[in-house]
């Protein structure tokens, strides 16, 4: 073989192995560098993900508030009644981020409400989503684990379904969510409460690499339970600003008045 076709043929190879590579690494689509993260200033729409026990009404509230600034808001229906296996919730958020995608969306923000946090991490550690997602979003996510569910598991396992188990501290899932490293992978804020009765510790909301607090830090004369989380006016301004397109940061008591205002319902 003449020199000259033995440079055809190396070089016929190298293309083959460049086009061959984009398709084999995760998250490569053709045309599109693997890991490539969505426009920070481009929002889309909002994926608002309740927690155990599925209720959409939980979200409802909030999802309006979002709507009122401006930008789409859809709260999912959750398979199970949210109790289900975390997997297939998973699938659902997964789905609803295809189809807004294929609307022509630029990216979409998800905000997960306590389990349905646990759900959105999972998501980014098994389906790219810090491809897809521009920003997150998780209020009292017990991204480490509730007692109560380590309880009802150990204790009345015929009373603690799948999510009930899966949500237990040192579960598969969320040593799964712990490997993968999600905080480190998409622009974050996880918020919790200090007067939390239902996920504890209420920091196990803390995730690394996410911007990590608790409203109390804000405002420290805040009293919200658990499930005041979606309908409080401070933590309604503090996710309204963290779906915002400035850069991510975390709020101060400087911001307190602001945030509750800029929380509040619209008449």
């Amino acid at each position: 073989m003449s020199r000259r076709r033995r440079l055809l043929v190396l070089g016929v190879l190298v293309v083959l192995v460049v086009v061959v590579g984009v398709q084999l690494v995760p998250g490569g689509h053709r045309g599109e560098p693997a890991g490539a993260r969505p426009p920070p200033d481009r929002p889309g729409p909002v994926l608002l993900v309740p927690g155990y026990g599925g209720s959409q009404g939980s979200l409802g509230e909030l999802a309006a508030r979002i709507r009122a600034s401006g930008r789409p808001a859809e709260v999912l229906a959750l398979p199970g009644d949210g109790r289900g296996d975390l997997g297939a919730q998973v699938a659902v958020l997964d789905a609803a981020v295809g189809a807004a995608l294929a609307r022509g969306a630029p990216s979409v923000d998800v905000v997960g409400y306590s389990a349905g946090g646990v759900v959105t991490a999972l998501w980014l550690a098994r389906d790219d989503g810090a491809r897809r997602a521009r920003r997150v979003v998780t209020l009292g996510a017990p991204l480490h684990g509730a007692r109560i569910a380590r309880v009802g598991s150990t204790l009345l396992p015929e009373a603690c379904p799948a999510a009930c188990r899966q949500l237990a501290p040192g579960s598969a899932v969320l040593t799964e969510i712990d490997r993968a490293g999600v905080g480190e992978q998409v622009p974050w804020l996880s918020v919790w409460t200090l007067d939390d009765q239902t996920v504890q510790p209420p920091d196990s909301a803390r995730l690394g690499g996410a911007v990590s607090l608790a409203a109390q830090s804000v405002c420290p004369d805040a009293r919200i339970a658990h499930a005041q989380l979606p309908t409080d006016p401070l933590v309604a301004g503090m996710v309204l600003r963290a779906l915002g397109t400035t850069p991510l940061a975390a709020p101060t008591p400087s911001d307190c008045a602001r945030l509750r205002a800029e929380g509040r319902a619209r008449s």
